[in-house]
């Protein structure tokens, strides 16, 4: 997968001391490696096309000279954590989701990795000698679907496993099977549930619901910690039915005694990324006609709030509400 998209690769003049840009450039021998100055000039140009530019994505490695890690945006799931924080390591996904947020956020459909991984951690340090964190390392990506570029979760784990005060959350949407990363106490691993029907017509590239529950399944056999993210609930064409399906398949297949948590919530974007998203791609969801309430777009109150007593219900047959947390 990984060799047919990245046949160019960039490379900021200052990343090409770093480790981490000399293994993934040796995992791509045939790419066509150029040298610039600094990644926006490739990545922030104006006039790219976004669709364009994901059906062949291009690689820039970088150094990331601006701050790195930031407090958790109120559309995001905190699970219930004081001090929020989520970090970018890499911009834009791999994958391909019809109602991902980063198309209205990025004008470049391109990957870009910031190889000063060291910084980050630094940041972090200084967070937590302030007061514990809840970082999410994949917000801005899905990083266990890099794992076989980057490596980062490994080095993640590692400096997670450091810190009695800091809690690492990977959400992630990918069937890899993982085992000695998931058995750091402290990182755990936030799988995005989505019925089959969502999965092939709008989450393009992303693993099978089966596959994601099999992932799900090894983290717990390793004896890692899991969150269930049925997060975000789009609604469709006999939902219901649908997203029955969903919660039954993996109510059965997963145990869920081993699951520490579950987060629920409907689509919700916020006003300019969803201007930008329709310029890209007018699609079902795109297209829907939202309310929009402080800024975010979202279903109004009535759709709302069915969407969510249904979920709720279905989830409530399994997990005690201390365990369910509600976007």
């Amino acid at each position: 997968m990984y060799n047919r998209k990245f046949l160019h690769i960039y490379v900021e003049e200052d990343a090409f001391t770093f480790e981490i840009t000399e293994n993934i450039l040796k995992k791509f021998p045939g790419s066509n490696v150029m040298k610039i100055k600094h990644y926006k000039d490739i990545f922030c140009r104006k006039h790219q096309d976004f669709r364009a530019q994901k059906c062949s994505q291009a690689l820039i490695l970088a150094v990331n000279r601006e701050k790195s890690v930031y407090k958790g945006a109120r559309v995001c799931q905190d699970f219930g954590n004081e001090h929020f924080y989520y970090c970018s390591n890499v911009k834009n996904c791999i994958f391909d989701c019809e109602y991902c947020y980063l198309q209205g956020m990025y004008s470049s459909g391109n990957i870009v990795i910031f190889v000063d991984l060291d910084k980050i951690f630094k940041e972090t340090d200084e967070l937590l000698r302030k007061h514990p964190v809840y970082l999410c390392i994949s917000y801005d990506t899905d990083l266990l679907a890099l794992e076989g570029i980057t490596g980062f979760l490994e080095k993640w784990a590692q400096f997670a496993s450091t810190y009695n005060n800091l809690t690492i959350e990977v959400r992630t949407k990918s069937g890899s099977i993982i085992n000695s990363k998931s058995q750091i106490n402290n990182l755990i691993f936030a799988w995005t549930m989505s019925p089959k029907h969502i999965i092939d017509a709008h989450e393009s590239g992303t693993a099978s619901l089966e596959a994601r529950i099999k992932a799900v399944n090894s983290v717990i056999d390793a004896g890692g910690r899991v969150h269930l993210c049925f997060d975000p609930i789009i609604y469709c064409d006999n939902f219901e039915t649908t997203y029955g399906e969903m919660f039954d398949m993996v109510f059965k297949n997963v145990d869920i005694t081993k699951v520490e948590g579950v987060s629920v919530g409907t689509f919700r974007i916020s006003k300019s990324y969803l201007k930008n998203m329709r310029k890209q791609r007018l699609c079902e969801i795109t297209a829907f006609p939202y309310k929009c309430i402080d800024g975010v777009y979202q279903y109004d109150t009535s759709m709302n709030s069915m969407i969510l007593n249904f979920a709720l219900k279905r989830i409530r047959e399994y997990f005690d509400d201390s365990k369910i947390f509600i976007n």
